[in-house]
């Protein structure tokens, strides 16, 4: 009894499973089918089920030249073997035909598929600074969203054509050939305490019988594949991620003489990467052994159960290749499920990847578009900025968290009007970067009051910013290609003149690039940190924006080179009738600002770590 509700347990357990991962593959199916390309994807999909039908169907009628060539063989008429080869060549030509364009239209309807899918996923990625924001949370987030997007999509778009069109052509095939079987099988008496009886279709109970129990087997064999597979793919990700940081950090870990250390670390991640692989493959092997015995023995276990049936003379030898063929059809198609074990793993570790990636996504958009009337106490989540054509800076009181929780101010109400200057100072790690991620809009842990103190409701974002205010981080970003697209950036290279473009480089003393507009390169990588700098601020100086809001924008450069910088910066915001903020450690960049918040500690008792002392 015990055993027999463990198998009962195992079984309810399997199809919850199965059901949860057919919801999931809908929810990232049905999407790309009812797009604005789903009537062109619902046509492929038809060719392609139409194309498996006929492919099905081509089978039949060579399972039943099968039985007519071989009993012309048996018979020694010449006349009828003839005329059967000129059957045959005519079902063969019919048979490349519809295999090969089954082929073609199931690759193109995959890439097209894998088109929508990664456009879909680039926009959720991007749009909103939700790239940023997982990134935020990626202790307990989404590892590797970029093999998600690049080969988690290509794997789970060929899975899933391949194995719903394999699972459509077993079906039919089954259909299809089991009637066959039945008819050619005959039945089977045995004796059972004096009685007789008799069992119909015998061949398609012992294909049954056959198939069943491989099955089973099959799946105790190879029940941890999903979870093992689901490890691999993570652990592969998570080496390669870090083999790119090397990449990305190699002028620093040289300077640092960090190469044994990193050559340790990756060590050790891609000696895990071979360990989950090693117990990956062990399983693998396993499988391979029943399945390659399974596959082998299916080929004779027919002739074998038919054979008595030819020596008796029953039948001849056309209709037992015609009952082997069958057999094997109906066998496949009952079979497919150990056939495809290891690719069924796969597909549900890269479905479970994709799903929750984008249910995250979709928890971080959520937060993003959330209306104060769904929060009538407080706003959450990514900061709303409201761009006016009111020239100033302005904000509700503010409650600026930490990613653990922590706060770091609160109710801090920020105001600068055009023409203002404004330096931020305070001890390192008090929270000035992440104050202009807040005013920038894409910090998450913030919260403001949707109601005024006269309970009147706040229709603006809790920050205001002038249109077209342009923020400097601490780090600039260049993307790689020519160095007019880096200057550039992220406007399009076009937009502006050679003459614009050059000049903006002498402003901002790099007069030895003006000459290489057109060379590509990694520029990260090849410029110094200092000149890195330069070429923010002349992106900047190009652009020619109202306000700025720069972090630590200068820290690479001499005093010279950001006195020149800072009086071009301030020239220019005076000129648009705009306003600067900056965050600095120097003494010598306060000379180029006329008012000062500065970080303080909290008074003891307060829940914040600083206040924010402002004029």
């Amino acid at each position: 009894m015990n055993a027999f509700r463990s198998v009962a347990n195992n079984v309810a357990t399997n199809w919850q499973k199965s059901r949860l991962q057919l919801s999931r593959v809908w929810a990232l199916s049905l999407p790309y089918f009812k797009s604005e390309e789903k009537w062109r994807a619902r046509l492929l999909l038809a060719a392609c089920v139409g194309l498996n039908l006929g492919m099905v169907y081509m089978m039949v009628l060579l399972n039943d030249w099968n039985r007519v060539f071989y009993d012309a063989l048996q018979n020694r008429n010449a006349e009828v073997f003839w005329k059967q080869l000129g059957v045959f060549a005519m079902l063969a030509t019919c048979f490349i035909i519809v295999a090969v364009y089954r082929f073609y239209l199931t690759q193109l309807l995959e890439m097209r598929w894998r088109a929508w899918m990664t456009r879909d996923y680039l926009q959720r990625w991007l749009k909103g600074h939700v790239f940023y924001q997982l990134e935020l949370q990626s202790k307990n987030g989404t590892d590797n969203p970029d093999q998600r997007i690049q080969e988690d999509v290509q794997q789970f778009t060929a899975d899933t054509v391949g194995l719903s069109l394999g699972l459509l052509d077993a079906t039919v095939t089954l259909l299809s050939f089991v009637g066959i079987l039945w008819g050619l099988s005959g039945g089977f008496s045995f004796e059972v305490r004096g009685e007789t009886y008799n069992l119909p279709g015998f061949m398609v109970w012992m294909a049954l019988a056959y198939a069943l129990a491989g099955s089973l087997i099959g799946h105790w064999i190879g029940r941890s594949m999903a979870s093992l597979n689901f490890a691999q793919q993570r652990l592969e990700a998570d080496f390669r991620h870090h083999l790119m940081r090397v990449r990305e950090y190699s002028e620093a870990i040289a300077l640092d003489r960090g190469g044994r250390v990193e050559r340790l670390s990756l060590q050790e991640r891609f000696a895990q990467v071979l360990d989950n692989f090693m117990r990956l493959l062990r399983v693998q092997k396993r499988y391979t052994w029943f399945n390659s015995g399974y596959g082998q023995a299916a080929v004779v276990f027919p002739m074998l159960v038919a054979s008595p049936r030819y020596f008796s003379g029953a039948i001849q030898l056309g209709e037992l290749m015609q009952i082997s063929s069958a057999f094997g059809q109906v066998q496949e198609s009952l079979s497919w499920f150990i056939s495809n074990y290891s690719r069924l793993a796969s597909w549900q570790a890269t479905t479970l990847r994709l799903t929750s990636f984008q249910d995250q996504m979709l928890a971080i958009q959520v937060d993003e578009v959330a209306e104060p009337e769904a929060a009538p106490l407080s706003f959450t989540g990514a900061t709303a900025v409201t761009h006016t054509g009111i020239n100033a800076l302005h904000t509700t009181p503010l409650t600026i968290s930490l990613p653990n929780g922590d706060v770091l101010l609160a109710d801090t109400s920020l105001n600068a009007a055009a023409g203002d200057t404004v330096l931020i100072r305070g001890p390192s790690g008090c929270g000035k970067s992440t104050l202009l991620r807040v005013l920038a809009g894409i910090w998450p842990y913030v919260s403001s009051p949707t109601h005024d103190r006269h309970g009147e409701p706040i229709t603006y974002g809790p920050v205001v910013l002038p249109q077209g205010s342009v923020f400097m981080p601490q780090r600039p970003y260049f993307p790689e290609g020519t160095l007019r697209q880096a200057l550039a950036y992220p406007d399009i290279a076009e937009h502006y003149t050679d003459e614009a473009l050059k000049n903006a480089l002498y402003d901002a003393l790099l007069p030895h690039l003006a000459d290489e507009l057109d060379v590509a390169g990694h520029w990260t990588q090849q410029l110094s940190g200092g000149e890195q700098q330069r070429l923010a601020l002349a992106r900047v100086l190009l652009k020619r924006p109202r306000w700025v809001f720069a972090d630590e924008a200068t820290s690479a450069l001499d005093e010279a080179g950001e006195k020149m910088l800072y009086e071009k910066l301030l020239t220019m915001v005076r000129e648009e009738g705009g306003g600067l903020v900056s965050i600095a450690h120097r003494p010598s960049v306060a000379t180029y600002h006329d008012t000062v918040w500065q970080f303080v500690p909290a008074p003891e008792g307060s829940t914040a770590k600083f206040v924010l002392a402002t004029p």
